[in-house]
Parts: structure tokens; C-alpha cells; sequence
């Protein structure tokens, strides 16, 4: 193989790293909840993981915020996306996401 077709295959799999961790996953929220500091209304989500952040854009306004987050690689696989929530003055708090049919955890700092 020349240097050439090593580095288009090279190029091609950092490409395709790049589209798969693009990925979002959608949640739906009954009640308003807390994404870190943020309140967050009612309604459906998509949440995206942009290298430390958590992206959560309403499906409806399209308006995005972004909580700082870390991002953990547990040994089993998660068959939905979940959120793990916390009860806190009255209000829902997320702490976690468990982003569904990977094995990725995604702890929010408050």
C-alpha cells in the first residue's frame, strides 16, 4: 500500500470518527427540570456530546444550551437512553444521561 492510499485511509476513518460522536439522542421531559445550573421547560430534547459539553437543543425552538459534563465508558450496553434525576427544591436535577445502544454515561456537573 502507498503512503498515499494510507493516508486517504487515514483521512477517511478520523472522518468517520468525527460523523459517529455527532451523534444526538432524544429525551423527553414532562416536567421542567435542571441541566446543571439551567432550567430546563418541559417538552423533547435532542442531547449531543461536544468533547465536555452536553447540548441540549429543544426539538421546538431550537434553542441549545450546554452543560459541562464528563463522559464515562461503563462494560455493559444501555438498550434506550435514560436519565438518572435528583429531587431537589421541588425541581428535578438531571445528573446523568445514559445514552442509549452504546455503553456511555454522561455525568452533568451542577
Amino acid at each position: 500500500m502507498s503512503t498515499k492510499s494510507l493516508l486517504m485511509v487515514g483521512a477517511i476513518t478520523i472522518a468517520s470518527l468525527n460523523i459517529a460522536s455527532a451523534k444526538s439522542y432524544d429525551v423527553v421531559l414532562n416536567a421542567p427540570a435542571k441541566a446543571g445550573t439551567t432550567e430546563l421547560k418541559a417538552g423533547e430534547y435532542k442531547v449531543k456530546i461536544d468533547g465536555s459539553q452536553a447540548v441540549f437543543t429543544n426539538v421546538q425552538s431550537n434553542k441549545s444550551i450546554s452543560v459541562p459534563a464528563q463522559v464515562e465508558n461503563g462494560q455493559t450496553k444501555f438498550p434506550y437512553t435514560s436519565l438518572e434525576t435528583k429531587s431537589q427544591d421541588g425541581m428535578d436535577n438531571i445528573q446523568a444521561i445514559d445514552l442509549g445502544d452504546s455503553n456511555t454515561r454522561v455525568t452533568l456537573h451542577q
